[in-house]
């Protein structure tokens, strides 16, 4: 009997445990899952998702934002951007191909004292423009190179 019973306890301890474990919400964080903006992210015309993305805002063309992406992308499924911002308080960064059946990329935001600077891999679909927007302070500024594809890409 005094073995049943330490098996028992054993067991009802370790459950006790477990569960405790598992609803504190160590293992998932509901605070940690980032919001998906499906609205901007769904196939689009480039003049719309500006529209929805910027509104009626006019954006600037400027040399502040330093672009370092390939003339001729050898696969569209994967090209290398780096982004350098040097406007002054640089709040976000927004990465938006022309030619792409979703137009919108990616869209970055910075603290404060951040330093806007991003680095990633992009898919295009064909030959189009890279046009990344920088929104510092109350103004949008732009910069946009022409990437020509030579295979591959999310177009099929």
């Amino acid at each position: 009997m005094i073995e049943t019973r330490r098996k028992f306890l054993k067991k009802f301890i370790s459950t006790t445990v477990y569960l405790s474990t598992l609803t504190s919400g160590v293992f998932y964080s509901i605070s940690a899952k980032a919001t998906w903006p499906s609205a901007y992210f769904r196939e689009n015309s480039y003049r719309k998702t500006l529209k929805e993305l910027f509104g009626d805002q006019k954006l600037i063309e400027t040399s502040d934002i330093q672009l370092k992406l390939p003339k001729i992308a050898e696969n569209g499924a994967v090209v290398p951007i780096i982004i350098t911002s040097k406007l002054e308080n640089t709040q976000s960064i927004t990465i938006l191909a022309d030619k792409n059946p979703v137009p919108l990329i990616a869209q970055f935001n910075f603290a404060d004292t951040a330093i806007a600077y991003v680095s990633a891999r992009i898919k295009m679909a064909e030959t189009s423009n890279v046009v990344v927007i920088a929104k510092a302070g109350d103004n949008y500024y732009f910069k946009k190179r022409k990437v020509k594809v030579t295979i591959g890409g999310c177009g099929g």
